[in-house]
C-alpha cells in the first residue's frame, strides 16, 4: 500500500456503457501490493482526489471503472491513452476472496458491478460455481455481463424497464433464482436502496453474505472521520467498504440515509 499517490500512465480505455468507462494502467504487484476485490484507491487528477473501486485485478494491471456523474468524473471520462493519473492506495477491507468449490452468487446493480466483477472473476480461478446478476435500469447500462460469460460465469442479466433479460429488480431476479438454486455465500454492491432488499432476501434464505458500501472520503486512512457511519462509527474506508451480515444490522443509517461533504444527512 502506498500513501503518496504513484503517477501511473493510462494504457487503455473502455467505453463500458453510455455513462461508464474502465481506465486500465500497470501496476507492480511486487512494489506496490496486490489488492483484493473489494479494495479501493484513491485516483488523483492533479486538482482533487476521488476514491474508486477496483474492478480488474491482473498479474501487472489494475482497473477502475468510472460512472460520469459530476466534475470530478467527467474530468476523468476526458482524459485519453497516454494521460497519467496518481493512485493511491490500496485501502480498505474487501471481499473474502478464500472460498473454493463453493457456490457463489455475486449482485451488482449499476457501477456497482465494478467490484462485483473483481470478486467474480478472482473466484471462478479458484474453483467455484459463480452466478452473477448483473442489474441496471436499461440493457445500455449492463456492465461486464460479456467478460464475465467468457470468464466461466453463469450471468442473469436483469433491467428494470425489461429492455434486456429479467424485467424487474435486483431483488426480484434474487428471489426467482432462489426458487431452484442454492447458493453458500454471496457478494453485493449496488445502491444501498437495493442492497437492502437483497439483505432481507438472503437473511431469509439464510445465505450469508458480504456488502460492500460507498461513503464520502477524503482521507482514506481513517483518520478524518469524513466516512464514518453511526452507531458503531466504523470507518468505511477502514473497517469498510465491505461488512459481513452481522456489521450489516449494526450499521443504523444502513439504507436509510447518508452524508454529504460537510457531514449533512441526505
Amino acid at each position: 500500500m502506498i500513501n503518496e499517490p504513484k503517477i501511473v500512465e493510462i494504457k487503455e480505455i473502455v467505453d463500458e456503457t453510455p455513462t461508464i468507462k474502465t481506465f486500465k494502467f500497470d501496476w507492480n504487484m511486487e512494489k506496490l501490493g496486490r489488492p483484493n476485490p473489494g479494495e479501493f484507491v484513491m485516483v488523483w487528477n492533479f486538482e482533487n482526489e476521488k476514491p474508486m473501486s477496483i474492478s480488474q485485478i491482473s498479474d501487472d494491471e489494475l482497473a477502475i471503472s468510472v460512472k460520469n456523474i459530476g466534475k470530478f468524473t467527467s474530468q476523468l471520462h476526458n482524459l485519453n491513452v497516454g494521460d497519467k493519473i496518481g493512485i493511491r492506495g490500496s485501502y480498505g477491507n474487501g471481499f473474502n476472496n478464500s472460498f473454493e468449490d463453493k457456490n457463489i452468487i455475486a449482485i451488482g446493480g449499476g457501477v456497482g458491478m465494478a467490484p462485483v466483477n473483481a470478486i467474480a472473476c478472482d473466484l471462478i480461478k479458484k474453483g467455484n460455481n459463480v452466478d452473477v446478476i448483473v442489474a441496471a435500469q436499461t440493457k445500455d447500462e449492463l456492465l461486464f455481463g460479456d467478460s464475465l460469460e467468457k470468464f466461466g460465469a453463469n450471468v442473469h442479466y436483469c433491467t428494470d424497464d425489461g429492455s434486456f433479460g429479467f424485467k424487474g429488480f435486483a431483488t426480484n431476479c434474487l428471489s426467482d433464482l432462489l426458487k431452484t438454486m442454492n447458493y453458500d455465500y454471496a457478494f453485493v454492491c449496488g445502491p444501498e436502496i437495493m442492497m437492502k432488499g437483497i439483505f432481507d432476501i438472503l437473511e431469509d434464505a439464510s445465505i450469508p453474505a458480504q456488502y460492500s458500501l460507498e461513503r464520502y472520503m477524503k482521507c482514506a486512512l481513517g483518520v478524518c472521520g469524513q466516512c464514518c457511519v453511526d452507531s458503531e462509527g466504523w470507518r468505511i474506508c477502514v473497517e469498510g467498504p465491505v461488512f459481513e451480515n452481522e456489521k450489516i444490522y449494526k450499521i443504523d443509517e444502513f439504507a436509510k440515509y447518508r452524508r454529504d461533504a460537510s457531514g449533512v444527512k441526505y
